[in-house]
């Protein structure tokens, strides 16, 4: 799969500064692993999960083939199964997570996987994430807007607590189309609301978008 704006998104932003290890749940091929190695000091571990095994060996070999190659490791498994024997708990869990709960087939299965909710619904996620995420851990996912307001419900169903959401749109005046979302199991007393706009106008990134992404890309 190509590199996408979501995933960068999400690796930008999830906040690592207290996190000794974290998950990425749905590596795909170890984009959002991969920068979350580059913000965090050496003593961080991070683990990534992916069902697809195609994925997870392109994801092993730009592990072993980065400068954090060390503190990476891919495990080519079921998150489910994953969450049943994982030892410790994760300070940060990360996702992508499937997002099309039912439509057209995509052109392949790997996509279908990964984009469809068949295989892991949200309940489903936020189960898993809540079984191995630390007592004052931090979930994050990216989601599109309006499927992202319907997670987030979801998991305040679930006791999960909002600690920060970014509502994101293309440029100003467009319809909010993406979400990023901080969740945590313990009350915050001021969730931090922002909203985000990646353009400034139709091929000029925004000032605080490039802020966000400075450290990886390097044309924009």
């Amino acid at each position: 799969m190509k590199v996408g704006t979501d995933g960068v998104l999400l690796g930008a932003w999830a906040p690592v500064a207290n996190a000794g290890r974290i998950l990425d749940i749905g590596t795909g091929t170890g984009l959002v692993a991969l920068m979350l190695a580059q913000r965090t000091a050496d003593r961080v571990v991070v683990d990534a999960v992916e069902l697809e095994s195609a994925a997870a060996e392109q994801a092993r070999e730009n592990f072993s083939e980065s400068p954090w190659q060390r503190r990476l490791s891919v495990f080519p498994e079921d998150i489910n199964h994953f969450a049943g024997h994982a030892s410790g708990h994760y300070d940060l869990i990360v996702s992508n997570p499937p997002y099309f709960a039912s439509a057209v087939a995509c052109r392949d299965e790997a996509r279908n996987a990964a984009r469809y909710t068949e295989t892991l619904t949200h309940d489903a996620l936020l189960d898993c994430a809540g079984r191995l995420l630390a007592t004052t851990g931090i979930f994050c996912v990216v989601l599109p807007y309006d499927i992202g307001l319907g997670f987030e419900q979801a998991a305040q169903q679930q006791q999960w607590f909002t600690r920060a959401r970014v509502d994101i749109r293309d440029r100003p005046g467009k319809p909010l189309n993406r979400m990023l979302l901080a969740l945590a199991r313990q009350p915050y007393a001021q969730p931090d609301y922002q909203e985000l706009a990646l353009r400034e106008q139709m091929n000029v990134y925004s000032q605080p978008f490039r802020q966000l992404i400075a450290d990886f890309y390097l044309n924009y």
